[in-house]
């Protein structure tokens, strides 16, 4: 070796390998279990983290200050728990905070992640339902109220005439276990009876809340045959289904073992017994505090 001389030793770069986490399902209470119910019927093999905070439920009567912080702080969550992709399968928190979070905090907190909701796959589609022409949306207050569903609809179905109605008391009567009460039919009832008197040729009713599938049997008691009723569930499942096929980068990121994993924010025993009736089966959760 000559004087003077240096020796460089080279050494291998390791590029760290993406990690692979579930897919992460957030809802302001036990609604969003239809949801993940559907979804895992059309892709079985995924992994699943679901937070349902209902603690704080209802959304759909607060403000919008305070559904975009509470949907913020459950998509950070499951962020840390490894979610690389998160639903929003809440309708009031996809309504009031999605586009936010998506514009103004995953760049900042997380570019590579991403969060979808069930907005945008249900008004991407609802159109070709109705023979009328004429659309009803029932949904909490703060849905109607924010007005995004007639945004997005008349993007892809300007023809379509849509006609809401806030329903304040479906979402309590469900979260109560109540769905199937007199009061139920009662307030059920109530609602749509206002909604039917603006335009008696609906043919469509859209279910734009997670939580009233579990309502179907007094609702299609109420309306009859004539009219066509719709949940949100299956339309997300095959548009989610259709996301991860058009985005490798974000597939490749999901676990696939079939797992599934529920976390509350309120007491896990209430929220195993009454979700099991939106989920379909039985299931064990996990209290966590966001």
């Amino acid at each position: 070796m000559r004087p003077n001389s240096i020796v460089v030793t080279l050494y291998p770069i390791f590029v760290p390998m993406s990690v692979q986490g579930p897919i992460g399902i957030f809802d302001s209470g036990f609604g969003g279990l239809t949801v993940l119910n559907s979804i895992r019927a059309v892709l079985p093999d995924y992994d699943y983290l679901y937070l349902g905070d209902s603690a704080r439920t209802p959304y759909g009567t607060r403000s919008f200050e305070s559904v975009y912080e509470f949907t913020w702080e459950g998509v950070k969550y499951l962020f840390d728990q490894g979610c690389s992709l998160v639903i929003l399968a809440c309708n009031t928190a996809a309504a009031k905070a999605l586009r936010s979070i998506q514009q103004k905090e995953l760049p900042l907190y997380a570019s590579q992640k991403r969060v979808l909701g069930v907005l945008r796959p249900t008004t991407e589609t609802i159109g070709a339902y109705s023979q009328s022409g004429n659309l009803g949306i029932v949904g909490t207050p703060g849905t109607v109220t924010s007005k995004s569903y007639l945004i997005e609809i008349e993007r892809f179905f300007p023809e379509l005439r849509v006609y809401q109605q806030a329903c304040p008391m479906w979402v309590p009567l469900v979260e109560n276990g109540e769905h199937l009460s007199e009061g139920a039919l009662y307030f059920v009832e109530k609602d749509l009876n206002r909604l039917f008197e603006r335009n008696a040729s609906i043919d469509t009713l859209l279910l734009a809340c997670t939580h009233y599938p579990l309502l179907a049997p007094i609702i299609e008691k109420i309306i009859g045959d004539q009219v066509q009723l719709v949940s949100q569930g299956p339309i997300v499942a095959r548009s989610l289904q259709d996301y991860l096929k058009r985005h490798p980068e974000v597939d490749d990121n999901c676990s696939q073992t079939g797992s599934m994993e529920v976390l509350t924010t309120e007491d896990h025993l209430k929220f195993e017994s009454l979700g099991s009736q939106f989920f379909g089966a039985p299931f064990q959760a996990r209290h966590v505090h966001l």
